[in-house]
């Protein structure tokens, strides 16, 4: 084969292999429209921490449940304190992208809370915490396939099973019974309010030590979460008690 065909060969490859590669992620969100992660990359992440720590592989309390068993009132908590424009925003909150930007560049500090459920969703299944170019270009690519793919009451399905909520803890169920001794669906309206509160940063905030930070935080998003105009996903208080 002469040198022209070496270099078709090796363009087709190329091709091909770069095709795959952008193509991976759709394939990884379409697994999870229908089955839940048997591992996330936070989990993965973690765990080499543990390990590098000198903490043996750590450990993992995860128990996914249907949203339909989740209070509906503890995901309307969520979106009161993550994203309350979740349903009507394709992944990217453009208001909060230019609040987050104009806050930086007044304080000169990095640009922080800007993200939507679907990027801390893409970024808790499929990445890992961190900050870099790298990883911010990846969760964005992540969370378009997700909008295109998943339905929004899978993606926040997802969120809420999957999300870390505490070390080593994985998910609201998971979350109630560590932290509380019970299950979701029996939460009183101050727990959940106080779970949801803790998102932002489930490793340093303990839900039963609150500091006035985070007790400020689950009041706000207490006297929100009622108004918050959201569709029946979620067990009611009523069928929950």
């Amino acid at each position: 084969m002469g040198r022209g065909g070496s270099w078709k060969s090796w363009a087709v490859r190329t091709l091909w292999a770069t095709l795959a590669v952008l193509l991976l992620p759709a394939f990884q969100v379409l697994l999870v429209r229908w089955m839940d992660p048997p591992v996330t990359g936070i989990e993965l992440q973690r765990r080499w921490e543990a390990h590098r720590e000198g903490r043996g592989w750590g450990r993992v309390a995860r128990r996914p449940i249907p949203i339909a068993e989740v209070p509906q009132s503890y995901l309307r908590c969520v979106l009161v304190a993550e994203d309350a424009r979740f349903l009507s925003h394709q992944g990217f909150d453009l208001r909060e992208m230019r609040a987050a930007a104009a806050k930086a560049k007044l304080t000169g500090k990095p640009i922080r809370g800007a993200s939507t459920i679907t990027m801390q969703c893409a970024r808790t299944l499929f990445l890992w915490q961190g900050r870099s170019w790298v990883r911010k270009g990846l969760e964005f690519y992540y969370t378009v396939w997700m909008e295109l793919l998943l339905p929004k009451r899978r993606i926040l399905e997802l969120y809420v099973n999957q999300i870390e909520m505490g070390r080593e803890i994985y998910g609201v169920r998971a979350a109630a019974q560590h932290h509380y001794n019970r299950e979701p669906w029996r939460l009183t309206n101050d727990q959940q309010a106080m779970l949801a509160a803790i998102l932002p940063a489930p490793r340093r905030w303990d839900p039963n030590e609150p500091t006035m930070k985070l007790r400020w935080r689950q009041t706000m998003i207490r006297v929100r979460e009622p108004v918050l105009q959201f569709p029946e996903w979620g067990r009611s208080a009523e069928r929950a008690r």
